[in-house]
């Protein structure tokens, strides 16, 4: 039971994220893509509107999973581990988003830290991942 809240908390917030990126204009996907390919260069091959779509299909897919009760909580809390891992790697890989020690956040990075949380309810899932599903 005490993981259907971490599950149902990050997952409606990570599935409307999804939901909301599905209608990007190219303005805010080519945004979004610069982001990401701070930390993961190679996303740069990506056309804008397609590195959108994807990532709005990962969104709405690890929301879902942590949102379906009958995803066992050490697959929902993989899928946040991995999506959390990258956001976590953007943060850390991108200089204007830490301040000098390179951990703390600056500026831009505030909103981005805060994928720290998912991590650690990516690791509360897999912990606890015992239970078939967050009843």
């Amino acid at each position: 039971m005490s993981t259907a809240i971490l599950r149902g908390l990050s997952g409606a917030s990570i599935l409307n994220a999804g939901i909301e990126k599905l209608s990007l204009d190219d303005g805010s996907a080519g945004f979004l893509k610069g982001m990401a390919a701070k930390g993961f260069p190679f996303l740069d091959q990506l056309d804008d509107k397609a590195f959108g779509k994807l990532l709005a299909a990962g969104e709405i897919a690890v929301g879902g999973a942590l949102l379906a009760p009958f995803v066992p909580n050490r697959v929902a809390g993989a899928g946040l581990a991995i999506f959390s891992a990258g956001m976590l790697t953007m943060y850390f890989r991108t200089e204007d988003f830490t301040k000098d020690d390179g951990v703390r956040p600056a500026g831009d990075g505030v909103s981005v830290s805060h994928n720290a949380w998912l991590a650690a309810i990516a690791g509360a899932l897999l912990v606890e991942g015992k239970s078939k599903s967050a009843r």
